[in-house]
């Protein structure tokens, strides 16, 4: 099935851009970046702009029981939405694009609608969820996660974040919990438009990139105990070193992610040490590690690599290791049906596509658990993002933002019943 709608409107670029600038103001850091922690007073600031700009559209704005929030437009008939939306967290470095631009994307998507009195078949919906990047609260998609029934409410309001805070106490002070329920409405179908965060669409001189699934994704939080003692005077073999082991796993996961090859991929994004004095072996070692693979397999085969790795280390090393899943989900294909609908609307607006996985989590990927869904993706220059160097052309904002807008007509007007096909990730 492709996008056939050649009298589908234009977005006004300027204004998008202008929103987007305009967000990006909140929680601004050195670069050009933004800093908006999810349930921070900087993310209630982010919030309440992008709320306020709901009320401006005469959506129904309904927030529910974890602080996602969805903005509804009416249709001739009143069955589930098409939703588009994504996230307005951002990491402690964070860049202006980062799931911002899918948000602000379907507010001038639901705008144009007003603006030329298009009247859709069914709602149209606009979301923003919680906690998407996982940074101060784990796992990463915690919003769209209870938002599909992934994890009971009551669990994710107790959960801790890295500063000791609580979920559901931060939400009652930044007054986003809702009272809309979780899990919340299925909708008809959800498209998230989204920065590609990687090199894959510039190198290749795409413009679009039709996402057709999401990589698997571990994260295991490893906590190293041995003996701190002094640095000159220990010898080496009388040593029980978490920085050494800690070293000795980061080194590993490395060089196993390039021995798998394919789209095995690994990282160490968290180290800290005890006390972390120069002259001092240190009394413990706490670290990350990210384990993605679009085969899930294969991600299984690197887990358990990981596995044996530490325990060797540890038994080698005289030390003890704790482990604490932070995450884990397996990898994702996207329906189809989107899929095609967003490369066929690509294609009928001149543009160049790409089909191709993501390599990055995002909220998509848990909305697919309960519905049609697809992603559309934009060049992201060298491939740089988490990082407020991060930047995407205006050209290819509004590309990807006229793309969004004529999917989500085409998905209004198509019989998505019955259960869709999954395209090879």
């Amino acid at each position: 099935m492709t996008s056939r709608t050649p009298d589908a409107p234009r977005i006004d670029g300027d204004r998008l851009l202008r929103r987007i600038e305009a967000l990006a103001t909140i929680g601004p850091i050195d670069g050009g970046g933004s800093c908006r922690l999810a349930l921070t007073d900087e993310d209630r600031e982010g919030r309440d702009l992008v709320v306020a700009w709901m009320h401006d559209l005469n959506l129904d704005v309904r927030v529910d029981g974890i602080g996602n929030v969805v903005g509804v437009r009416p249709g001739r008939t009143d069955g589930p939405p098409v939703m588009t939306g994504s996230h307005i967290d951002t990491v402690r470095t964070g860049g202006r694009y980062d799931g911002n631009l899918g948000v602000l994307a379907g507010l001038e998507v639901i705008e144009t609608l007003e603006q030329q009195g298009i009247e859709t078949e069914n709602p149209f919906a606009v979301a923003f969820f919680t906690d998407e990047e996982g940074s101060r609260f784990p796992p990463d998609m915690l919003g769209s996660l209870v938002y599909v029934g992934g994890m009971a409410v009551e669990e994710a309001l107790d959960i801790v974040g890295i500063d000791g805070a609580v979920v559901g106490e931060e939400l009652d002070r930044i007054g986003y919990q809702g009272p809309f329920p979780c899990p919340g409405p299925t909708p008809r179908a959800f498209v998230e438009l989204h920065i590609e965060q990687g090199p894959v669409l510039e190198a290749a001189g795409t413009t679009i990139g039709a996402v057709t699934g999401v990589q698997g994704i571990s994260w295991t939080e490893l906590t190293v105990t041995g003996q701190s003692n002094h640095a000159g005077t220990t010898p080496m073999g009388l040593r029980h070193d978490p920085g050494y082991v800690a070293a000795a796993i980061a080194h590993h996961v490395r060089q196993m992610a390039v021995r798998m090859g394919g789209r095995q991929v690994a990282t160490v994004g968290r180290l800290e040490l005890h006390p972390n004095l120069v002259n001092v072996v240190a009394a413990s070692a706490s670290m990350t590690v990210d384990l993605r693979n679009t085969d899930e397999q294969l991600l299984r085969e690197a887990e358990a690599e990981l596995a044996r790795t530490v325990a060797d280390l540890a038994a080698s090393e005289g030390v003890e290791v704790a482990e604490r899943t932070l995450a884990r989900f397996e990898p994702v294909e996207f329906d189809t049906r989107v899929v095609d609908t967003v490369a066929g609307a690509a294609a009928d607006l001149g543009h160049t596509v790409q089909r191709m996985p993501s390599g990055a989590g995002h909220d998509a990927q848990m909305m697919a658990r309960v519905c049609p869904t697809g992603m559309v993706f934009i060049p992201s220059r060298d491939g740089i993002s988490h990082n407020p160097a991060e930047h995407t052309d205006p050209e290819h904002l509004v590309a990807g933002a006229n793309v969004l807008v004529r999917t989500l007509l085409a998905l209004d007007a198509s019989d998505l019943t019955g259960p869709g096909s999954r395209g090879a990730a």
